[in-house]
């Protein structure tokens, strides 16, 4: 047996209020009948004893209104006050029957102390009572063993019977699996939550958790794995909540997570925590904050809401409801939902050989008109899509509307052009990336032979060990790799050796003096001769005049790309400009 070391959950601030006011008032009462029913009257009773009745029936009263304003420790102190005043009066009772009366009231006090007490304070508690009553029963030899058995019994068995029923009250509420709060507890809890946030204007924010392919373990493993699986999930995150977090098992795979005091970027930093700490079972979560007027199903729901999204989206990361988000990232949201029809396409920018201008590949980039407000520069909602849980639906649209406009550009001229598709770290340590850009490239027909994956210098200086697998498992598929915007950086230079890379994209702030500055040409140069080196192919950003391009062509840089040779463009405008020329050779 786990001894229980907090207070009963069923102990909250208005139970205990409540129930403390009225045991005193029953306290009370049962001191005035016994002033009214001893021999003689009030002449023969203490005045303490007289006062006990009257004063213990008001305060109960007042506990019973406003004791739930007060701290627990309030009542747990009165307990243990009251316990030593039982005792004095119970000694200067002026007959045998009252001393006995008196004692009786403390089975109202054991009773309170296993609601309000963890348990082994609450065994301290019985122990005093118990102490308390024979040192009396032992000074008045007027009351008789068979009188103080039958009070003893009675304050263990209402003890007893407390603590049973307290500890069944407050299991009710806990999944016997994992320990953690079950639906009925965490439900109980966020409707409080969510009145005190909406009356004091506290942030509250919930997060639904969802293990991926929990199916798969229970099919393969059988019900005993994945109940480990589930112990392990709740083993793991308990120690990792927040101060007043609460996590329960919402059922089956699915654990909730309330989070007083966090507004949803928070909230969704705490989610990214939890996934981390357990990097060999995958979860999808969804995450949303409390808004004005919401109800607490209000607040599920729109969790729910953005879990569903995820997993729609490949599982494997989180997502903040976006009700919650910035007016731009709702629109972006809105816009993902609609596709193409939302204002969101893919510009392609040619790729070409410097010494004859020739189109061997394109680059796709993103675009976004945005209703009512005209362009958005990809600057300001790529890092909001990042931000807010978006880059994942904003990459799969890219993955696709490239694919597609690079096989319709493909066909239209007969040029066996490459595509180059930029990727964001947050996209690579995706665990379902990979599955999606190979089904991606099955659905729309575009060969992986004639892909490239681009990839920041920055990513590659951090170097996750995901991210750094995702690039091995799509090289082994076909799929070739580029480092953008090389150059700017300072570690990559030690990895070429080995990361998956087939392309180094120069930097265009490198380009830009190579005709001004002689050592930046030599540089250039040996840049060049690096590539060769590793068998590595260049690609020179940023071209924009055409002194630039006979540089580079003068070196011999094999590919380049700029504002020289063509702006990204809509498919279709690049379609009519290449059809009319005879295909390369």
């Amino acid at each position: 047996m786990q001894i229980r070391r907090t207070a009963p959950e069923l102990a909250t601030p208005r139970v205990v209020a409540r129930t403390a006011g009225l045991l005193t008032v029953m306290a009370g009462l049962a001191a005035v009948a016994l002033v009214l029913g001893t021999p003689g009257g009030l002449d023969e009773v203490p005045r303490g004893i007289v006062a006990l009745g009257p004063v213990s029936c008001l305060l109960g009263l007042v506990m019973m209104r406003w004791g739930h304003r007060v701290r627990v420790i309030f009542f747990q102190a009165l307990l243990a006050i009251g316990s030593s005043a039982i005792g004095v009066y119970a000694l200067h009772a002026p007959t045998a029957d009252g001393v006995v009366a008196l004692l009786a009231l403390m089975s109202f006090v054991s009773m309170a102390a296993f609601l309000f007490f963890p348990l082994l304070w609450a065994f301290g508690f019985l122990t005093e009572l118990l102490v308390i009553g024979a040192v009396v029963v032992h000074l008045r030899p007027d009351v008789s063993v068979g009188a103080a058995v039958v009070v003893a019994v009675l304050v263990l068995g209402a003890a007893g019977a407390m603590g049973v029923l307290a500890q069944r009250a407050a299991t009710a509420a806990e999944d016997a699996l994992t320990g953690l709060a079950n639906r009925r507890g965490f439900d109980e809890v966020l409707d409080a939550a969510t009145h005190a946030a909406l009356r004091t204007g506290e942030p509250l924010s919930a997060a639904l958790f969802d293990l991926d392919h929990f199916k798969a373990v229970n099919d393969a493993n059988g019900h005993a794995a994945g109940d480990e699986m589930l112990r392990e999930v709740a083993l793991s995150w308990g120690p990792l909540l927040p101060p007043r977090a609460l996590l329960a098992r919402h059922g089956g795979d699915e654990f909730s997570l309330l989070l007083p005091g966090h507004d949803g970027g928070r909230a969704l930093a705490v989610a990214e925590s939890l996934r981390a700490a357990l990097p060999h079972i995958g979860t999808s979560v969804g995450v949303a904050q409390l808004g004005l007027g919401d109800s607490p199903s209000d607040l599920m729901r729109r969790a729910d809401a953005a879990l569903y999204r995820v997993k729609s989206f490949g599982r494997g990361r989180s997502e903040l409801d976006a009700e919650t988000q910035c007016p731009l990232a709702r629109d972006l949201a809105a816009a993902l939902a609609a596709g193409r029809s939302g204002g969101l396409s893919v510009h392609l920018q040619p790729i070409v050989t410097p010494a004859d201008g020739g189109i061997v590949g394109v680059e796709a980039l993103v675009r976004w008109t945005r209703r009512e407000r005209g362009f958005v520069s990809p600057a300001d909602f790529v890092p909001v899509a990042e931000k807010e849980g978006l880059v994942g639906a904003l990459g799969a649209f890219v993955w696709t509307a490239a694919c597609e406009d690079a096989r319709t550009l493909a066909e239209a001229t007969g040029r066996p052009l490459f595509l180059s598709i930029n990727v964001s770290g947050l996209e690579l340590d995706d665990p379902g990336f990979c599955d999606r850009v190979l089904a991606t490239l099955a659905v729309t027909g575009w060969p992986a032979e004639r892909t490239v994956v681009e990839v920041t210098e920055s990513l590659v200086e951090a170097e996750t060990a995901r991210s750094v697998h995702a690039l091995h498992v799509l090289r082994e598929h076909g799929l070739r790799v580029a480092i953008d915007d090389f150059g700017t950086g300072y570690s990559a230079l030690a990895r070429l050796d080995t990361l998956p890379t087939d392309f180094l994209k120069l930097d265009n702030s490198f380009v830009a003096a190579i005709t001004t500055s002689t050592r930046r040409a030599r540089l250039l140069r040996s840049v060049m001769a690096l590539a060769d080196a590793l068998e590595l192919v260049l690609i020179a950003e940023g071209v924009e005049t055409p002194e630039q391009a006979q540089v580079l062509a003068g070196l011999g840089c094999p590919l380049a790309q700029g504002y020289l040779y063509s702006r990204p463009r809509p498919v279709a405008e690049l379609v009519a400009e290449l059809a009319a020329v005879s295909p390369a050779s």
